[in-house]
């Protein structure tokens, strides 16, 4: 992935919902000027979730997701309503389509109700306005996609409800300051893709460098050479988590030690929690079962970190037999009343708002969440100091 483009996660995810034939395909089409959708008279012509990561003036990078009828029947129709639920836990903002020759009818209202349950900027749009004879209902937006009519203007009212992140949200930028050196441990193993650094460590890379900062990357053979021959000691290392007790045996206690993992927990939104969950690792007992989850779907291989080295860490630091069960992508379980808790990926596949929804589905089931680089500071006794960074994370461990 080259540095200058948008990955999805950072973009913004506008989801476009509403029941069978309200033209919501038309209308996503129109909107993008592109054939992103399956166009069609027949009802439920869209049977999954359509997503295109894209270019959209006035917004710029984002992602718009079209999503099945929300009134689809049968039980593949009750699939199709599942997955559509589900793309709300990861829509930053929600369009949704009505038929403006009709009244809303039950299942937009249901939709409407969702929104606002899970707090989602929405507009309510009114297509098909070419076909109606009286004037649009005062909460629709009326637009015709057919005719191409108020796009322009439903591109702009749609930008209107993007919040504006505060530009102190960075995921090293407010540490980092000008001349500042940062050293940034890569291990290259089987499990790195060839050819490229993985999205943390662009982000990293990219901030430092937006900072006015200096980023030495290298690998974790090289590190105490590293340090020894420098001309001024770096403010921070920053490691990949799989070899994080081998750069806090070589990396000096007066240099502050943390982990990408770590700073994309905080980047995401849930350092905190993830800190509160980690201390469950200690009261595991024989038989628990934990959930490690992955946002993205890589090919797992021997030594994989989430399926081979984590659980085996787990194993030898509890000296308990725990089960694993793990999940990738976006399939997330609902019902986590059988986990004792949750450990994820550093999320950066996904964007802030799944991952905060991740997090409080778990909390809300009473289960500990956690991520993996939290996790193993903690089971190789150095949360302490990966979080000196961040003191009033590391005051929590106090308490």
């Amino acid at each position: 992935m080259s540095l200058n483009s948008t990955p999805s996660s950072e973009r913004i995810h506008i989801g476009f919902f509403g029941v069978r034939n309200a033209g919501k395909s038309s209308l996503v089409n129109a909107v993008t000027n592109q054939e992103l959708a399956v166009v069609s008279d027949t009802p439920g012509t869209t049977t999954d979730p359509v997503t295109k990561a894209m270019e959209l003036l006035p917004l710029g990078p984002v992602v718009i997701i079209d999503t099945p009828g929300f009134d689809d029947e049968g039980a593949l129709g009750e699939l199709r309503v599942k997955k559509t639920s589900q793309v709300l836990n990861r829509v930053d903002i929600a369009v949704l389509v009505t038929d403006i020759t009709k009244p809303l009818c039950e299942c937009e209202n249901e939709l409407i109700d969702l929104f606002k349950s899970k707090n989602i900027p929405y507009l309510i749009v009114g297509n098909k306005y070419d076909l109606s004879p009286t004037a649009p209902d005062g909460d629709r937006f009326a637009v015709s996609a057919a005719q191409k009519s108020n796009i322009l203007e439903l591109r702009e009212k749609i930008a209107s409800l993007v919040v504006t992140k505060d530009q102190t949200h960075r995921i090293v930028g407010d540490i980092i300051g000008e001349n500042d050196l940062a050293v940034l441990v890569v291990p290259i193993d089987k499990a790195a893709p060839k050819g490229r650094l993985i999205l943390p460590q662009q982000m990293v890379i990219r901030d430092i460098l937006e900072s006015g900062g200096c980023a030495s990357v290298i690998r974790e053979t090289e590190l105490a050479y590293t340090l020894k021959n420098l001309v001024s000691k770096p403010k921070i290392v920053i490691t990949d988590s799989q070899v994080f007790a081998k750069v806090n045996k070589d990396t000096p206690d007066d240099i502050m030690l943390t982990s990408f993992s770590i700073l994309m927990a905080r980047y995401k939104g849930f350092l905190e929690t993830a800190v509160r969950g980690a201390a469950a690792i200690s009261k595991l007992k024989d038989g628990d079962r934990i959930l490690i989850s992955e946002g993205c779907t890589h090919h797992r291989q021997c030594g994989d970190i989430g399926s081979v080295k984590l659980p085996a860490l787990l194993r030898k630091t509890t000296g308990k037999q725990i089960e694993i069960e793990l999940s990738s992508g976006k399939e997330f379980p609902e019902e986590l009343d059988r986990f004792s808790m949750v450990i994820h990926c550093g999320g950066c596949m996904l964007n802030e708002r799944e991952m905060v929804y991740r997090m409080r589905t778990a909390v809300d089931n009473g289960v500990p969440f956690t991520n993996y680089g939290v996790a193993i500071a903690y089971m190789n006794g150095i949360l302490a100091r990966s979080l000196e960074v961040f003191p009033q994370i590391k005051r929590l461990l106090d308490n």
